[in-house]
């Protein structure tokens, strides 16, 4: 597959488990314009002290100051050509860290079964998220996107491949951009 889209954002997001990280790392793989894949947990990792986990009500100011400074390094990479994939939680209540970007932006929401999505985030282990709670809680944001509703992607039973062309297939289309 070819994928040129040099110089464009995509924000590739929905609930924990909903398959972002996959889809994100096999799509910036591909062939075509050079990509770059920005995974969000990446900058909240960066803070080392006073971290709080981004789920809780109390991270608020410091989830839009990680979200400010993942939109800027989106907008630097898409200024200078890449294709780039900013792979994670970025809720309708976050883009407007990306209102004054000037490249084109697209947002697709992968929407999957909350038994799929508790499912997915159980088998990974180690210290991702997998307490039922918080995730049952993130999809249900994603439940509901009013305005935003024809940027979900429902993700059912897709293999990756299928997901994968899928997703290209709505970037192609144009119809997922935020910004034209």
């Amino acid at each position: 597959m070819w994928v040129d889209h040099a110089g464009e954002i995509l924000i590739l997001t929905g609930s924990p488990g909903a398959g972002k990280t996959t889809i994100a790392t096999a799509l910036t793989a591909l062939d075509g314009s050079p990509k770059v894949h920005l995974h969000a947990d990446e900058f909240w990792h960066f803070i080392k002290h006073g971290a709080i986990q981004p789920y809780l009500p109390e991270a608020h100011r410091q989830n839009t100051v990680v979200l400010d400074v993942l939109a800027g390094a989106a907008a630097r990479y898409a200024a200078d050509g890449y294709f780039v994939v900013v792979d994670g939680i970025v809720g309708p209540w976050f883009l407007d860290a990306f209102a004054s970007v000037a490249a084109p932006v697209h947002y697709v929401v992968l929407r999957p079964p909350l038994a799929a999505a508790i499912a997915r985030c159980a088998a990974r282990g180690g210290d991702t998220l997998s307490d039922p709670e918080p995730i049952a809680a993130l999809h249900a944001q994603f439940a509901e996107l009013g305005a935003l509703e024809q940027h979900a992607l429902m993700t059912g039973g897709d293999g990756r491949d299928e997901l994968l062309s899928r997703v290209i297939a709505a970037v192609n289309s144009g119809s997922y951009r935020l910004i034209e």
